[in-house]
């Protein structure tokens, strides 16, 4: 090495000595702002709160209103049956799902042998396909081959006339 490379590693050596450490002094002056910063929103959320719509009403959905794709089938399912059979078949179905892997006894694990199972896998997967797709027309008017529909809650469609359109 020579007397240079020497000087600029004793020079750099020196400032990370001189230098502060992360950790206490730099993380803690970290904090200090985030808790400032988190105080200031907190004060202005009270002092000036933003206006809001109208309070919610847990019991009244408002109309029109649907939940994701991944969800559509089982709030379909629920306009279809009453809420205590729908909510206790959706909890029956995952703690079935959970339980399968300890109810089959089956050695073969080739689906072509498993025909029982696929069956009602397809089955499931069918029906939970029908129902969104009933669930995502559900409650709108659509054209349909030029002619208008209105599909009902359980998504029946109804073809919209003049008349009852004007009503």
């Amino acid at each position: 090495m020579n007397r240079e490379d020497v000087e600029k590693s004793m020079s750099s050596q020196k400032k990370a000595e001189e230098g502060r450490p992360f950790f206490p002094n730099h993380f803690l002056m970290e904090v200090i702002v985030a808790y400032l910063v988190i105080g200031v929103l907190i004060t202005l959320a009270i002092l000036h709160p933003f206006p809001l719509h109208e309070k919610a009403d847990p019991f009244k959905t408002p109309e029109g209103i649907k939940p994701e794709w991944y969800l559509l089938y089982s709030y379909q399912l629920l306009k279809y049956v009453p809420k205590v059979v729908g909510l206790l078949s959706m909890g029956f179905f995952v703690i079935l799902l959970f339980l399968v892997p300890f109810l089959d006894k089956s050695p073969h694990r080739h689906p072509k042998k498993r025909r029982l199972a696929i069956s009602l896998g397809l089955f499931v997967l069918f029906l939970a396909l029908v129902l969104g797709i009933l669930g995502f027309f559900s409650e709108s008017t659509r054209t349909v081959l030029g002619k208008k529909y209105h599909f009902d809650i359980k998504g029946i469609p109804h073809q919209v006339t003049e008349e009852s359109y004007e009503k």
